[in-house]
């Protein structure tokens, strides 16, 4: 489980195809780190397979690059890096799984006073748990919904603190990014469909 505060940003190294799937060397100084320990790497929670001073390696398999961006990944790219929660951290952001949900893609960024509007097209699987001023995780970073302005647009409202601590202020019009919708809005959503299910028959 993550929270979508970013503790670091770091860059790919090395992005080599591996028996199917994509082997990802990320450069990260992030103290002490072990095998097997879970790691959002843009939102996507990843094994860590092996590690140095200053890097760490994960394996991207074939289903989770069907459903991100990675195969896309090069070398040089900054990326988001959040570890695990810990029993007893602050809670800053709110509950992110790490399985994204979807790739969106980035419609406009456009600043407007002191913060960055990115208006992100999303499929009807976030839309539909999503609503103004709740949550979303958007390459990992745990981010209010300012605003919903069409039924696939998704509006953010990026402060210069997360600009600065996060890579959200690399995105341009036709990126793709990781979404995580909201956990509490899908479980609603499943149990409404199902009440609703329920009544029609």
């Amino acid at each position: 489980m993550f929270t979508g505060i970013i503790e670091q940003v770091g860059a790919v190294r090395a992005a080599t195809p591996h028996d199917g799937g994509l082997e990802l060397r990320i450069g990260a100084s992030l103290g002490e780190v072990v095998l097997g320990e879970s790691i959002a790497i843009d939102g996507a929670c990843l094994t860590v397979t092996a590690f140095g001073a200053d890097w760490f390696g994960v394996h991207v398999v074939t289903t989770s690059l069907d459903r991100t961006a990675f195969v896309n990944y090069r070398e040089g790219r900054r990326v988001n890096v959040e570890r695990a929660l810990r029993a007893g951290d602050r809670f800053g952001g709110h509950l992110v799984q790490g399985h994204v949900d979807a790739v969106g893609r980035v419609k406009s960024v456009r600043d407007q006073g002191d913060a960055l509007l990115i208006d992100i097209v999303a499929p009807p699987a976030v839309m539909a748990v999503s609503i103004p001023l709740g949550s979303i995780a958007v390459d990992g970073v745990s981010m209010t919904v300012n605003g919903i302005s069409a039924p696939d647009l998704i509006q953010l409202s990026v402060i210069p603190f997360t600009l600065e601590h996060t890579t959200l202020g690399d995105r341009v019009s036709g990126d793709a990014v990781h979404l995580e919708g909201d956990l509490v809005g899908k479980y609603v959503t499943q149990l409404a469909d199902g009440w609703r299910a329920a009544a029609a028959r």
